[in-house]
């Protein structure tokens, strides 16, 4: 029997046990098919980006470890290592960049001068590609991040240097957005706080507000752009207070009318964002998600199928978010292959989606109102051995990507023939 008659017969099967708890299966990989994780460029060169060769992280709580061989030296040996990715991930998906991986075409261009010229050939790529475009201004690895603060700096030019940046990188989005036919979600994340206890907790964050109301004067239509800020419970250099907190910026998005971004990682280690999403979602028309792996808090891990990411899966489905959850992958492991991270990653994602669709979501709300928790706990249990691999089996081949035994292949291939041969 052919590998193929194997796995549709498996999935007939796993069809029908799931239609017994009331779960249309071929209902659940279409509206799988639909959601795009954006998948992030960073991961590939361990957060280094293109503004000058050889360029690596300089500080600003941001710290990729390991030396695996084979890490993206250029743009196009990353977009190879990106189109060798894609081969192996189901459905279609987004790109999300960090200005710092403009192509300057060997020029140094300051961060408060880019401009769209600088990413078209990024634009272009997505557009070969299928992809949608999310962006992020880079407020690390630079001169002006040196003493840990950028958009709260009580250095007014310091503070009007990222304010610019932050305006440019708003207008790049802008256009790929417009070009792309998808909003492009920008993202603001910034390193500022102190490391030791400060006096003045106030005048940072007062300053980082006004910051952020300049950079967002300029309305854009969210048909190409939307905002999104993103906060930190403590980063490397800044363990006693971060401007940009959660409770600042929940504040800020909420009057704001902004993007909320929850990262995996960016809370107490006994805090999950899968508890957060329908707190934040009753006030907020939207949020963007960076999904991590923080196994010694914000240690960025690269994403397996471990019951957090199940759990944020299944508030999203059961909550009916899908059209207001902008989901993105956070990780950068400099210790395994480049290549299979990404893959491993995106695709338990994908997974964590299609079982959370598998759930009978209504049955188990009824349930839950007739306040038969008893039946609610059995039904948890039941569906933990349901043939869920039959059916994941089944949507890789339809989408014609390698099932799971078969993608690590293709990879070490990519490997020996490709990455080992970098220096």
């Amino acid at each position: 029997m052919s590998n193929e008659k194997r796995v549709e017969n498996a999935y007939e099967i796993a069809k029908d046990r799931y239609s017994q708890m009331g779960v249309d299966v071929d209902r659940a990989m279409e509206r799988l098919a639909d959601i795009a994780v954006s998948i992030h460029c960073w991961q590939g060169d361990d957060v280094g980006g293109f503004e000058r060769a050889g360029a690596s992280l300089e500080g600003g709580g941001i710290q990729a470890t390991g030396n695996y061989p084979g890490k993206a030296r250029t743009i196009d040996e990353l977009r190879s290592d990106l189109d060798k990715a894609l081969e192996m991930i189901p459905g279609s998906h987004r790109l999300n960049l960090h200005a710092s991986y403009l192509d300057n075409g060997g020029t140094h261009v300051e961060r408060d001068q880019i401009e769209i010229k600088h990413f078209q050939s990024w634009i272009d790529w997505c557009k070969q590609n299928k992809l949608g475009m999310d962006f992020n201004p880079s407020c690390f690895s630079h001169p002006k991040a040196a003493d840990g603060f950028t958009l709260s700096s009580i250095d007014d030019g310091i503070r009007n240097f990222w304010i610019d940046h932050g305006i440019a990188c708003r207008k790049i989005a802008e256009e790929m957005g417009r070009q792309l036919g998808t909003p492009s979600v920008v993202n603001f994340w910034i390193p500022d706080g102190y490391k030791d206890i400060p006096v003045d907790r106030k005048a940072p964050r007062e300053r980082l507000a006004n910051s952020l109301d300049t950079i967002f004067a300029e309305k854009i239509d969210p048909k190409f752009e939307l905002d999104a800020v993103e906060s930190k419970l403590f980063g490397i250099g800044s363990e006693s207070y971060v401007t940009g907190s959660h409770e600042f910026y929940m504040g800020y998005a909420v009057s704001r009318g902004k993007l909320l971004c929850l990262d995996a990682g960016h809370y107490h280690p006994t805090e999950v964002i899968s508890d957060k999403l329908s707190s934040v979602l009753t006030f907020l028309d939207e949020i963007l998600l960076h999904v991590s792996r923080p196994v010694r808090w914000d240690s960025d891990h690269v994403v397996i199928l471990d019951d957090e990411l199940r759990a944020i899966a299944q508030q999203i489905v059961r909550g009916d978010y899908l059209d207001r959850v902008h989901i993105g992958l956070d990780f950068f492991d400099a210790s395994i292959n480049r290549v299979a991270a990404w893959v491993i990653g995106t695709r338990c994602m994908i997974k964590a989606l299609l079982l959370a669709l598998l759930e009978p979501v209504e049955k188990m709300k009824q349930i839950e109102n007739d306040g038969d928790y008893t039946s609610r706990l059995a039904l948890f249990e039941e569906l933990k051995t349901m043939p869920f691999g039959a059916v994941w089996d089944h949507y890789c081949v339809k989408k014609d990507v390698p099932q799971e035994a078969d993608w690590l292949k293709a990879v070490k291939q990519y490997e020996k023939d490709v990455l080992g041969k970098r220096a």
